[in-house]
């Protein structure tokens, strides 16, 4: 893997919208539950293994994380939503920021939401991309740690998922930070998403 997600670099931690960068590139932003595997999946797009923290501690990530890929694109890491063990005045504050820049930003060209593919679609998912697709924002249903299942029960809780966003099979990517499997192909449709901007 390689291309636009090569020469990858941490750029900045935004706990405000005054501290975003320049909306001068694209930008795809990663959104999930807590635990999901965000970080492990963008260290795995992005060739990297540490460059994303990860944490077994749920809430860990409490700012928007940009990381720009090739001089080209913002990769954006949202703090999980879901269970956080985090105060309820620090969980509406950071809920509060990533709404407004789920809104706002205009150089946003899509929002990947990754979801377990071992459970069935939990409400907080649903919520999240019902919510995104009313703001008119491009949504990429990402289904993660494909490695964890077999391949007959892969198939059929990806087909389960589908159902339960209502959308067809090509809509949806399942993938596995672990081995890789899916990730060609999701960073294919990235750069696609990102070369419309």
């Amino acid at each position: 893997m390689g291309g636009q997600f090569s020469r990858a670099r941490f750029l900045l931690s935004a706990f405000s919208m005054e501290q975003l960068p320049e909306p001068d590139r694209p930008e795809i932003a990663f959104a999930g539950r807590s635990n999901v595997g965000k970080s492990s999946l963008m260290n795995r797009l992005l060739g990297r293994r540490n460059l994303v923290k990860t944490s077994s501690r749920p809430g860990k990530t409490q700012s928007l994380n940009y990381f720009l890929a090739n001089e080209q694109i913002y990769l954006v890491d949202l703090p999980g939503y879901g269970f956080a063990r985090v105060s309820k005045q620090v969980r509406a504050s950071w809920q509060g920021l990533i709404r407004r820049y789920l809104k706002q930003r205009r150089n946003l060209v899509c929002v990947v939401v990754l979801v377990d593919i071992r459970h069935e679609l939990k409400e907080s998912d649903r919520k999240m991309i019902g919510w995104l697709r009313r703001q008119g924002r491009v949504v990429l249903p990402v289904y993660t740690k494909s490695d964890k299942v077999s391949r007959n029960i892969l198939v059929r809780h990806k087909a389960r998922l589908d159902r339960a966003l209502a959308i067809a099979p090509e809509e949806s990517l399942a993938v596995s930070a672990r081995t890789g499997a899916g990730c060609e192909e999701l960073q294919r449709r990235l750069a696609l998403y990102s070369q419309n901007w």
